[in-house]
């Protein structure tokens, strides 16, 4: 039985450039604030064996064209990527679209060369995820992050609140995801988990001078310090994204996921029934 996401979104371009040591790596949708989408998690994961393997890369910059870095998914057009002959059948075959999903993630956060995030405007929802999965974060002065996903009736599903977890304690973790409240640039440099803010003219410069700086260092002692920290931080997520994707899986078949789209996608309050 296929459980694989349907892609059908073959527009979306994540867009890949390399030059003098430094691979850039481009969300580039802008006309929808760079909206993920399962298109874009199966390019993701394609970007990244590309990246792996590429000795002309010694360092990335992920960054969003446009007005923002990456807003969430596209609560407008949410889908039905996964289906099932019973709810059971329906809750495991997004257990494994979920695992399809983590693992591409993975290929991503797990690259040798390190990632710096560029990141300005809104980066909610996934963008925030994605943003997390980057060994360096900088900001620009405008940027906004939030975790909204309990608003629309589905938790967080790609990791992102273990690694606020991870990086800015628990107590950060449960106060961003259970609220879905939005913090500014400076308030997520002081909780840390970002390690620099600059104004907006100033971010796409402090990126790629920061990554000239980790290019110009020996590779092998850069790939092996990345390596040997992310080993030590990251001891028990496999297991947790292994729960928190089961536990997500609950919620995508609940009568209440649906309901928080719709309303999220007509500018509405939902209202939650708890099944």
């Amino acid at each position: 039985m296929r459980t694989e996401p349907r892609i059908d979104e073959p527009d979306w371009m994540l867009r890949l450039s390399v030059a003098d040591g430094i691979g850039v790596l481009t969300l580039d949708h802008p006309d929808k604030l760079n909206a993920w989408s399962w298109e874009a998690t199966r390019q993701l994961g394609k970007r990244a064996e590309e990246i792996r393997f590429n000795d002309e890369i010694r360092v990335v910059v992920l960054r969003g064209e446009g007005r923002a870095f990456c807003a969430g998914i596209d609560v407008g057009d949410p889908g039905d990527r996964v289906t099932g002959r019973s709810p059971a059948e329906h809750v495991r075959n997004f257990y494994e679209a979920l695992r399809w999903v983590h693992e591409r993630f993975q290929l991503f956060a797990n690259l040798p060369q390190p990632v710096v995030a560029a990141v300005h405007g809104y980066c909610l929802g996934f963008g925030f995820e994605l943003a997390l999965m980057a060994d360096i974060r900088v900001a620009a002065d405008d940027a906004v992050f939030a975790l909204p996903e309990a608003g629309i009736g589905v938790s967080v599903d790609a990791g992102g609140d273990l690694r606020i977890a991870r990086d800015a304690g628990a107590g950060w973790a449960k106060y961003l995801a259970l609220s879905g409240r939005r913090i500014d640039a400076p308030t997520a440099e002081r909780i840390g988990l970002l390690q620099a803010v600059v104004s907006r003219g100033e971010l796409d410069a402090t990126a790629m001078t920061l990554a000239r700086e980790i290019r110009d260092n020996a590779p092998l002692a850069v790939q092996s310090i990345k390596r040997t920290i992310t080993e030590f931080v990251d001891r028990g997520l496999t297991d947790a994204l292994r729960f928190e994707a089961l536990s997500a899986s609950v919620e995508f078949v609940s009568e209440d996921m649906p309901r928080g789209y719709a309303a999220k996608a007509a500018r509405q309050t939902p209202e939650f029934e708890g099944k």
